[in-house]
């Protein structure tokens, strides 16, 4: 088995991606201080325009194509299958912390936020996927797993 994240057959352009993930963490950082649950709708509607409808939807992906222009990266493509399983879990992280904030565990909160914070410095900082990760060990064991 290739070490590719084979979800999708497009690519998508690591710098995006990787600003992407470093807005996601300051926006995490600022719920992790305020716990103002706008600040998850507004990661939820997000994540919800790049994974379900044009990623031209997305504020985030637009700021980061804007970023990306302003500082003269170069295109550097990365399989876009595990970033988009890298959203999947961002959604669920994200629903996660609406639920459990409107119910009050904010230390259940803490928590996860700090999960999914580490989670997005990775990608932001080194450029590691632990999506891609994730799926290659559920592949392994369970090999029929999203075919």
């Amino acid at each position: 088995m290739s070490y590719s994240c084979p979800l999708n057959f497009e690519s998508v352009d690591s710098y995006v991606a990787r600003f992407v993930a470093l807005m996601v963490s300051i926006l995490l950082i600022a719920y992790m201080m305020t716990f103002n649950v706008v600040i998850l709708y507004f990661l939820f509607f997000d994540f919800m325009m790049r994974l379900y409808c044009k990623k031209d939807y997305s504020p985030l992906f637009q700021i980061s194509r804007f970023l990306k222009k302003a500082f003269r990266l170069k295109d550097e493509f990365t399989d876009g299958g595990a970033k988009r399983l890298a959203g999947y879990f961002g959604l669920f992280f994200i629903l996660t912390l609406v639920a459990s904030n409107n119910l009050d565990f904010y230390l259940f909160s803490i928590v996860v936020s700090f999960i999914f914070l580490s989670c997005a410095l990775l990608e932001a900082f080194f450029s590691y996927c632990l999506g891609c990760k994730i799926y290659f060990l559920i592949k392994k064991i369970y090999p029929s797993f999203m075919n």
